[in-house]
């Protein structure tokens, strides 16, 4: 009996399942696709790199405010409903997106492209706070609900690697006008859509409530940032965002500035330049499958020394070495077929920080953990909030490139960030010797206890 129970309940589910799959696909790829838009903003307001991150900027800074009110209804409204809101709030961001492509004055329509980005990054964050324990529920078991979360992990790589790929090369040479990519889209809001109707009509398991002891309900966020560890960690999960979403952007900024060369034929192709900062995304996908086969072995802080060390070289390398011009895999203009161009050479040291940056969250995140005991979930809601650091540090990157007049010069601050990630693998997510107690703890029963 309770086996054909859990067949049926495994059928029931695999629908949902995928629906969670391209979920974590999409909150990548909607992500992902600021960057290649970045350029059409970036032409519609006379070549101001600044403008170019401003839609970057509402995506990420969305799980600034967010982040709480997220995790609130998820608290009061269950996994499901939540879930039901979010791709509500995303197909709404997307749909905006869509309506300031119908626009012909660009101020106007900027400005509409920016309040798409806002609303989408609100849907992302509270995705981002609903997918993984849902996938984890949806399973049989504690095993499977994990390895649902691995495949889901992946899924969320792969949209991050075709985000740049797919919208450059449907921008192809013609980077005017946000219309460009509508088929994205409507793909983007057909998922939405399927996805609403999936999680209203299934029953989905919702996790058992969270056992609140009374200590715990007096656990404070000033609590967790009484250790250094976590205070730091707070930081560098804030520059690493940062980093990873800098590197993308400014580095297609710098592509699409350069004079490509396909087929023999110069030109200034978004679609060569997306095809390119997709290998960006595909090493991350790549760095994430290798990090798991070590990550057994390796400790966190090897891992973050190792990685923030190789990105600082291959950065520096990028901003200094020739701009000589080497064969790479590109789109010829106007369709999506592969073809050979002609790129700088430095570029390919920017790409290859992709190896480094896919590990930087995981090993950070556990450095900052460490320690903090009944603080744990509480620090966990602090990082998602930090996840604004990916709109934040690009935009002052791209400051940086307008007032130096160069893409390489912004560079220099991600350098910068990765030295703080360096510093905080090596001394400053070591735990103090004598961890902070709050004045509740202080206190059992009533009674005073010892330190």
């Amino acid at each position: 009996m309770t086996q054909k129970s859990n067949t049926n309940s495994s059928k029931n589910y695999v629908l949902p399942i995928a629906i969670m799959f391209a979920l974590f696909f999409m909150i990548a790829f909607v992500t992902g696709y600021q960057n290649p838009l970045g350029t059409v903003i970036k032409e519609m307001t006379g070549g101001n790199t600044l403008m170019s991150q401003l839609g970057n900027l509402a995506n990420f800074i969305a799980y600034l405010a967010m982040g709480i009110p997220a995790g609130y209804l998820l608290q009061g409204k269950g996994y499901r409903k939540t879930a039901i809101y979010a791709v509500l709030v995303g197909f709404s961001g997307v749909f905006i997106t869509y309506l300031s492509g119908m626009i012909s004055d660009n101020m106007v329509a900027c400005t509409v492209y920016l309040c798409g980005a806002l609303v989408a990054g609100f849907s992302m964050c509270m995705l981002n706070t609903v997918v993984n324990p849902m996938l984890n529920s949806l399973g049989k078991n504690q095993n499977q609900g994990n390895q649902l979360v691995q495949f889901g992990g992946t899924c969320n790589s792969l949209g991050a690697t075709l985000a740049p790929v797919i919208v450059g090369g449907l921008l192809g040479g013609e980077a005017n006008s946000i219309a460009t990519a509508n088929p994205v889209f409507f793909m983007a809001m057909g998922i939405f859509a399927a996805a609403f109707l999936v999680l209203y009509f299934s029953k989905l398991p919702e996790a058992p409530a969270i056992d609140s002891k009374d200590k715990e309900e007096k656990v404070s966020v000033s609590g967790a940032l009484r250790y250094r560890n976590f205070l730091f960690g707070v930081v560098a999960i804030f520059c690493y965002v940062g980093i990873e979403v800098g590197i993308a952007n400014m580095t297609m900024q710098y592509l699409s500035d350069s004079k490509l060369v396909i087929n023999n034929n110069a030109l200034k192709s978004e679609a060569i330049a997306g095809t390119i900062v997709g290998v960006y995304w595909l090493l991350m996908l790549v760095g994430r499958l290798v990090g798991g086969l070590i990550g057994g072995k390796v400790s966190s802080r090897v891992m973050l020394t190792a990685t923030s060390l190789a990105a600082i070289v291959f950065l520096i390398l990028g901003i200094t070495s020739s701009e000589s011009i080497i064969s790479f895999i590109g789109f010829s203009s106007g369709n999506l077929e592969f073809s050979t161009a002609n790129i700088p050479l430095n570029a390919i040291f920017l790409i290859a920080c992709g190896l480094c940056t896919s590990v930087m969250w995981g090993a950070i995140y556990n450095l900052s953990v460490e320690g903090l005991g009944k603080y744990t979930a509480v620090a966990s809601g602090v990082f998602m909030m930090m996840v604004c650091g990916g709109g934040i540090l690009p935009l002052i990157q791209a400051g940086i490139v307008d007032a130096a007049g160069s893409a390489l010069a912004g560079f220099w601050l991600t350098v910068g960030l990765a030295a703080y990630l360096l510093l905080y693998a090596l001394l400053l997510s070591r735990p103090s010797s004598k961890l902070p107690l709050e004045e509740e703890d202080l206190y059992e029963d009533g009674v005073e206890v010892k330190a």
